[in-house]
């Protein structure tokens, strides 16, 4: 009795391990591919639990999702002879789970099977094209031309490379110390231009500006001559007049004058004689002399 309990221990623990041995399950983000012997069985595409032949059977999962591929760092010499280090990676998802495992097997060797078809594209692609294009003008289109170029020449892989794009694309050092110093050389000239053309305009609004005033003072001192001119006329009309109507009066506002220059607060002495005829106002009012004046002689000299 406890033999035949035994026995059926044993084939129940057999029983449990084949099925265990014979289920496998299927993410959904996987695809699997069932072998036997190395040929292929049945390629499973639905997530769930999934049944095969244990112990002969085996199964290998790939992944569905989109999945990174690096590139080396390569130097690319563009059509107009500029050269470029671009670094780029590439997007692909397997579609073909019997090709990829045929021709690539798994996963980690995809970067060396695919890898070096995808930078022969990127620099034959991009070989062709100017570095203004491949910067700036026609990068996506450049991109969309090497995915292309890449699934027709690489559809035995198994794979869809759904995009390529550059990380960075650099000039090399030496190029970069020229294209620097071509870019100040540039900068320099326009500034060089700019100083010129604010010079010239500078000494054209000042030229303009001494013409304005040279002719302003020109008109001023003629504007002013002519006053000047026709206030000393007046005067002197109005002298002549004066004097002719009453020419001791006249004689009398001279003399005044003549005090108020020649005597003044400074540094200069007069020595004259008291009975000079400069001096007759101070004498008589009305600038009589008593006598003749003596001859006598008028010295001039400076404060010591």
């Amino acid at each position: 009795m406890r033999a035949f309990f035994a026995f059926i221990f044993t084939v129940l623990i057999l029983a449990a391990a084949g099925l265990y041995a014979s289920a496998f399950v299927v993410h959904q983000n996987e695809q699997a591919m069932v072998l036997r012997f190395g040929k292929t069985q049945q390629i499973v595409e639905t997530p769930g639990l999934k049944w095969k032949v244990p112990f002969i059977d085996t199964v290998e999962k790939f992944d569905k999702r989109i999945l990174d591929l690096d590139t080396t760092e390569q130097e690319v010499t563009a059509s107009d002879q500029q050269r470029l280090i671009v670094d780029a990676y590439a997007r692909y998802r397997i579609t073909d789970p019997l090709k990829f495992y045929q021709n690539v097997r798994n996963e980690e060797r995809v970067r060396e099977v695919v890898g070096p078809l995808i930078e022969s594209e990127i620099r034959r692609v991009l070989g062709s094209a100017t570095l203004q294009e491949i910067v700036k003008d026609k990068r996506e289109p450049l991109m969309k031309q090497i995915a292309a170029q890449v699934n027709k020449e690489g559809r035995d892989y198994g794979l869809e490379v759904v995009d390529v794009r550059i990380k960075r694309a650099d000039l090399p050092k030496v190029n970069l110390v020229k294209v620097y110093d071509r870019m100040r050389a540039d900068r320099v000239r326009e500034a060089t231009e700019l100083r010129a053309q604010g010079e010239a305009e500078s000494n054209r609004i000042r030229a303009n500006a001494d013409k304005a005033v040279t002719i302003i003072k020109a008109e001023a001192t003629k504007k002013s001559d002519e006053i000047r001119g026709d206030g000393e006329a007046q005067r002197s009309r109005i002298f002549a007049d004066a004097f002719g109507q009453d020419p001791d009066f006249f004689r009398f506002y001279r003399s005044m004058q003549a005090y108020t220059t020649a005597i003044k607060p400074d540094d200069t002495r007069l020595l004259l004689s008291p009975s000079s005829d400069f001096f007759r106002y101070f004498e008589d009012p009305n600038g009589r002399s008593k006598t003749a004046p003596a001859a006598g002689s008028v010295s001039v000299a400076p404060a010591q």
